[in-house]
């Protein structure tokens, strides 16, 4: 099949074109983004996001990553905020509209409520002189370059910077806020990000489901183990109850002459691996494959060997993992 050549081209003109306008945006980033962050830290209440049209687009992820990194905020549509709306908008607030040109009439309603209730207002534009420029407390004033579409009407350059602002504005404050994964995982537990960051300890099986027999167990009942708890192995545990070796399909096997004359321990492979519940479940999912193995015993990070749980690479599968 034929390509045009001008679609191509096209496309190369407009990723250079805002990826330009990101360096510019990078170099024009001053210390009014570091009051931001400091006015947002310093919140008693939420963080109140605000646009019309696309700007309102990215008002909407930028209150959405803000939200998921520890920083309570949420979007308030413009229009909906003139007709009851301003009622989530509370003295404890912070308001941060975003409006390109900097004259959205949408707007108007909501500045006049942060002036009439003290509230402090971040304004995002590209225009120093506009009406959100004028009104708000802080400004994060954007490079004013043309958009990417080459007739100047649509929304291109522009929203790419407002959103990589937003997400420099997040990353800095979730920065200081020393926000982690484990973090991230307790707002974010469903999806693949949140199935990456699930922990051994979050899918092990516990307890009574553990397949564990003695060194000294009978392989008659080490059999009867394995059979019913369903994994395919069982733990052989020494004298002090500790991990000392795993009896697979493998060991049955190679010890299938006179199997049922030998002890868990005698057919057992010794010092088996295994891994702490508080690992990524991710990295057991690489350490079993790795292995070529399918279950994994999981023991006290203390470093007893003493097994908390086992798991199996059908619960890593089940949780979107692999």
């Amino acid at each position: 099949m034929a390509h045009n050549p001008k679609f191509t081209d096209t496309a190369r003109r407009v990723i250079r074109a805002e990826a330009d306008a990101l360096m510019a945006l990078a170099d024009a980033i001053d210390g009014s983004l570091a009051d931001a962050v400091e006015l947002i830290l310093n919140a008693k209440g939420r963080i109140i996001i605000s646009g019309i049209g696309k700007s309102g687009h990215i008002a909407r992820k930028i209150a959405a990553t803000l939200a998921s990194t520890g920083t309570p905020a949420h979007f308030v549509h413009p229009a909906e905020a003139s007709h009851g709306d301003l009622g989530m908008v509370t003295r404890g607030d912070v308001v941060l509209a975003i409006s390109n040109s900097g004259e959205a009439p949408e707007l108007a309603n909501l500045i006049a409520y942060t002036q009439r209730f003290a509230i402090p207002l971040i304004g995002v534009t590209s225009r120093a002189e506009s009406s959100l420029a004028s009104q708000s407390d802080i400004v994060l004033l954007m490079p004013k370059l043309p958009e990417a579409c080459g007739t100047g009407v649509v929304p291109t350059t522009s929203t790419t910077m407002t959103l990589a602002l937003g997400d420099a504005l997040c990353v800095a404050i979730m920065e200081h806020r020393a926000f982690t994964p484990d973090n991230f995982r307790d707002f974010h537990p469903g999806g693949k990000l949140g199935a990456q960051l699930s922990r051994v300890g979050d899918l092990m099986h516990k307890d009574d489901a553990i397949p564990l027999v003695g060194e000294k167990t009978p392989m008659s009942d080490t059999l009867l183990t394995i059979s019913q708890k369903g994994f395919g192995v069982v733990g052989v545990l020494d004298n002090n109850g500790y991990l000392a070796g795993i009896v697979t399909d493998g060991d049955l096997r190679r010890n299938m002459a006179g199997l049922l004359d030998l002890t868990a321990g005698e057919v057992m492979t010794r010092a088996p691996g295994t891994i702490g519940p508080a690992s990524l479940a991710e990295e057991a999912v690489n350490v079993m494959n790795e292995r070529k193995i399918t279950c994994l015993f999981v023991v006290d990070p203390n470093g007893s060997r003493k097994v908390v749980g086992i798991l199996h690479i059908h619960d890593c599968l089940r949780a979107g993992i692999v």
